[in-house]
């Protein structure tokens, strides 16, 4: 797990910033877990995050998930973050990598909706899960559409019980779901 989060480690400087350092920890038991994290860094977007394989596997969304399955969101890969991110809402500080604040916008966990692994999912470059969160819920899939350098990947809900065409939930539903404040609030 060390090789997998030296990125995350390369592009912090942990005495400097409240971000957690990775710890060895188990993954979770039962189903893994998710966490959005709206993050107001150089530009507002929202961290997606899944554990595969003892790490959240993460993805910036520039506008957030939507709950209309006509909606594809641009997801570009980040490094992988350590497990104990899961928890972590509050301000990184100026000069440090990723500088502004974050707060947990939803979180829960997650099942995979297909035979093959997250992993070979991942590697292959499309996977389906079903989340189970205090604001997001149902089928969803990440599909990478360019490699490269430039790699990016959609995110899109799935046409379920509970989609919904009308709104945007990022608008609708601002607040943390771990202390109850906006991003604005949180200085």
């Amino acid at each position: 797990m060390a090789d997998r989060l030296s990125e995350y480690k390369r592009k912090r400087d942990l005495a400097q910033t409240p971000e957690p350092g990775p710890r060895r920890r188990r993954p979770s038991r039962g189903d893994p877990i998710f966490v959005i994290q709206q993050h107001h860094a150089t530009a507002m977007h929202y961290d997606f995050r899944l554990e595969v394989d003892g790490v959240l596997k993460s993805w910036a969304v520039p506008k957030g998930p939507s709950t209309n399955p006509a909606t594809k969101r641009m997801a570009r890969p980040t490094e992988d973050h350590p497990m104990e991110y899961a928890t972590f809402e509050g301000v990184i500080p100026k000069g440090n990598y990723g500088a502004g604040p974050v707060i947990v916008w939803d979180r829960g966990t997650y099942r995979n909706l297909s035979s093959k692994s997250m992993e070979d999912g991942l590697h292959r470059g499309h996977i389906s899960f079903e989340l189970d969160g205090d604001k997001l819920q149902g089928g969803w899939a990440l599909t990478r559409f360019r490699t490269g350098k430039d790699e990016t990947w959609l995110l899109v809900k799935k046409d379920d019980e509970h989609a919904n065409r009308r709104g945007e939930i990022t608008s609708a539903r601002p607040e943390s779901v771990s202390s109850g404040r906006t991003i604005d609030q949180l200085t």
